[in-house]
């Protein structure tokens, strides 16, 4: 089991370095400063690095873990996997009919109820904030075009 986790490790390795040579064919800037390589440059390095970091600890281990059922998770932890899950794609859904704005504040109310938080002022804080904030700072700050769905807000 523990030559399974060394292989796979080294093929995340792989995989980041291939990611990393593939990313360098963007530019790093641009006039208004990150450029579209820059994502893809930080990404492919953390996998990498993560991915030697997990061969540097299989290989050290006495041994692996055999047991994956360990892995995976119990049924509360699959419910909020599948909460999230579900969420995303919800909101990926409403972006283009109710906007970012909305759909991102829907999506940050809802979640934290969904995760069992029921505190409604706070998640209600956390949403407007969150939502308007994170549009105001893409569209107006960084000039990153963003829906703005049927309402216009």
């Amino acid at each position: 089991m523990k030559r399974a986790w060394q292989i796979t490790c080294l093929a995340f390795a792989g995989l980041a370095i291939f990611w990393l040579v593939l990313s360098f064919g963007y530019p790093y800037k641009d006039r208004l400063g990150p450029g579209p390589g820059f994502f893809p440059v930080w990404l492919s390095l953390i996998t990498g690095a993560l991915a030697l970091a997990l061969l540097i600890q299989t290989t050290r281990a006495k041994s692996a873990p055999t047991d994956l059922t360990a892995l995976m998770p119990e049924r509360e932890g699959a419910m909020r996997i599948l909460i999230i899950l579900v969420s995303l794609v919800g909101c990926t859904a409403l972006l283009d009919p109710l906007g970012f704005r909305i759909s991102l504040f829907l999506f940050l109310f809802f979640l934290p109820f969904g995760l069992g938080m029921r505190t409604w002022w706070v998640m209600l804080i956390f949403a407007v904030a969150g939502s308007f904030g994170i549009f105001h700072a893409f569209y107006y700050w960084l000039k990153t075009p963003l829906p703005i769905g049927v309402f216009g807000i």
